[in-house]
C-alpha cells in the first residue's frame, strides 16, 4: 500500500507549480457581466442543490469576504468534521444575505474581488498556505492554494451560468488552469490504491483547456512528479472537459463518469481515477 502523501517531504509530488495570479481579474470581470445581464427572474433559478443563483452569488461574497479577513468564523460544534463546519458557516452566511437586492451584491462583489485580485497578484508562490485538503496537503504551498480559490469561483460562474441556460464557457486558458489544478487531487485521490513502484496511470481530458496528466507510483505514494524512467502505462483513462471539471466538482457521479470514459488497461485504476473530487464535498 502506498503510504500517504502527506507524510512525505517535499512537495514535487503535486507536479509542477501552477499560476493563477493573472487570471483573478478577468474571472470576477466576467462574473460581474454575466450577473448584469442577469434578468429578475434568473436570480431566483435554482444554480445547485438549495441555491438558487442569488445564494451562489452571496457565497462567493463570502468567500471574498473570509479571504480578504472580513469574515468571522465562530467555533466548531461538539463533534463537527471540517466539512460540516465550512458547509454550515456556507449556509449560515447565505441565508444572512438572502435580503441583499442584486445591483447592492454585485457592487460588493466587485468591491471584494477587485481587492482580493489585487491581493493575490503579489502572493508568493513559493509560501506556505491554507491547506488544501481534497489534494491530500496541510499547509499547502501559495500555488496551489491561490489556484485553488480560482477554480472555486470559476466553478460557481458555471453554476449560474447553467441557470440561466447558457453551457459551461470554454475559454480554454481559463479552463485550463481549472483542469490542471483540479488534476492536483490524483495523488490523494489514489492513495489507498495499492501498486507496484513504477506503476504509471495517466488520465486525458480532451476539448478545450484539456491535457494529459501522469500519476506514478513510488514508495512514499503516488505523485505528479515527472517519472524520468517513462515506463508503460498501466492504465489510461480518456474523459472529455465537460465530464472531467463536473465530475471533480461532483456535477457527475464517479459511476457516470466512468460510463463516459474511455479505459485502456486496468480497469481498477480507472476506477479509482474516477473517483476524484476537487472540492470539500
Amino acid at each position: 500500500m502506498v503510504a500517504q502523501p502527506n507524510d512525505r517531504a517535499g512537495l514535487s509530488w503535486l507536479g509542477p507549480p501552477i499560476d493563477a495570479r493573472p487570471r483573478f481579474e478577468p474571472e470576477l470581470e466576467a462574473l460581474l457581466g454575466l450577473l448584469r445581464r442577469l434578468r429578475p427572474g434568473q436570480w431566483n433559478e435554482t444554480a445547485v442543490p438549495g441555491w438558487t443563483v442569488h445564494d451562489v452569488a452571496a457565497h462567493v461574497l463570502g468567500d471574498y469576504n473570509a479571504r480578504l479577513g472580513r469574515r468571522e468564523f465562530g467555533p466548531f460544534a461538539p463533534g463537527e468534521t471540517l466539512e460540516a463546519f465550512i458547509h454550515r458557516a456556507n449556509q449560515e452566511w447565505v441565508d444572512r444575505h438572502r435580503d441583499m437586492d442584486p445591483p447592492s451584491l454585485v457592487d460588493a462583489l466587485e468591491e471584494a474581488g477587485t481587492e482580493l485580485a489585487r491581493r493575490f497578484a503579489h502572493a508568493d508562490l513559493d509560501a506556505p498556505s491554507l491547506g488544501v485538503s481534497w489534494a491530500g496537503v496541510d499547509p499547502a504551498p501559495m500555488w496551489l492554494d491561490c489556484a485553488r480559490e480560482f477554480t472555486e469561483y470559476w466553478t460557481h460562474r458555471q453554476q449560474i451560468r447553467h441557470a440561466a441556460g447558457l453551457g459551461t464557457d470554454p475559454e480554454p486558458g481559463a479552463l485550463s488552469v481549472v483542469l490542471d489544478t483540479f488534476m492536483r487531487a490524483l495523488p490523494h485521490t489514489l492513495r489507498d490504491t495499492a501498486a507496484p513502484a513504477g506503476t504509471r496511470v495517466t488520465l486525458t481530458v480532451t476539448g478545450p483547456g484539456g491535457g494529459t496528466w501522469t500519476v506514478t507510483a513510488g514508495p512514499e505514494g503516488w505523485s505528479l512528479a515527472q517519472d524520468p524512467d517513462g515506463r508503460p502505462t498501466a492504465a489510461a483513462v480518456e474523459l472529455d472537459t465537460e465530464t472531467a471539471w463536473r465530475l471533480c466538482t461532483r456535477g457527475v457521479q464517479p459511476a457516470a463518469a466512468l460510463a463516459r470514459a474511455r479505459v485502456d488497461g486496468d480497469r481498477r485504476f480507472a476506477e479509482a481515477v474516477c473517483r476524484i473530487v476537487s472540492i470539500i464535498y
